[in-house]
């Protein structure tokens, strides 16, 4: 049976930003498409000072009184920033939350299995939450699960740090790993990449 598709409800966004007739107080304060502040006049004025120059009169602080309106292309203006909101959103880090769960008495294969996906999730920069599952008797001896997870971040130490110390909560215990943050390495210094100048051949003597 297929699965059906989750359809995202929710309303579109709606650019509010006011434009040319759009605009109807009766006064704001305008700024030319050079940047000059023309000052203050009547909207019809700043709408005729805009189409002169075949571009749009956009209000840039709502809240100001009188509002201040700039005139400049609306469409070049909203394309431009859309653009750097999406740069700004591609230079935003991303921390992801993993989990991996593991048993009291886990197995050697299992758990070099596990440690092996904590270690790939560290180097991806992604935060490690660690939970160990006690079952039955295992609860009366909680310090075992507490070896394991420092036995874990011993194994991690070059690139993760516990950000969270072992914490029992019910029948699991959890700790939280973070990836070591990177350190940028300095650029060569000039005179350890330039080879070493030769010195100047001795000048030939001249023969009588």
């Amino acid at each position: 049976m297929p699965i059906p598709r989750k359809f995202d409800r929710r309303p579109p966004e709606r650019d509010e930003t006011r434009i040319n007739e759009m605009i109807r107080v009766p006064q704001v304060r305008l700024i030319g498409d050079d940047g000059t502040q023309v000052g203050v006049v009547s909207r019809d004025e700043a709408l005729a000072y805009a189409r002169q120059r075949d571009l749009d009169l956009v209000e840039v602080a709502a809240d100001a009184r009188p509002p201040v309106c700039r005139v400049l292309d609306y469409s070049k203006w909203k394309y431009e920033q859309e653009q750097r909101q999406k740069a700004a959103r591609k230079h935003q880090k991303q921390v992801h939350v993993r989990e991996i769960k593991l048993r009291p008495k886990i197995a050697t294969n299992d758990y070099e299995t596990k440690k092996g996906h904590v270690r790939r999730f560290l180097d991806s920069d992604n935060k490690v939450k660690v939970t160990i599952m006690f079952r039955g008797r295992e609860m009366t001896h909680p310090e075992r699960g507490e070896a394991l997870l420092m036995r874990l971040a011993d194994d991690v130490q070059d690139i993760g740090v516990i950000e969270q110390r072992p914490n029992q909560d019910g029948r699991n215990m959890t700790m939280m790993l973070g990836p070591v943050k990177k350190k940028e390495t300095a650029p060569p210094k000039a005179d350890e990449t330039a080879p070493p100048a030769e010195a100047p051949a001795p000048a030939a003597t001249a023969q009588a």
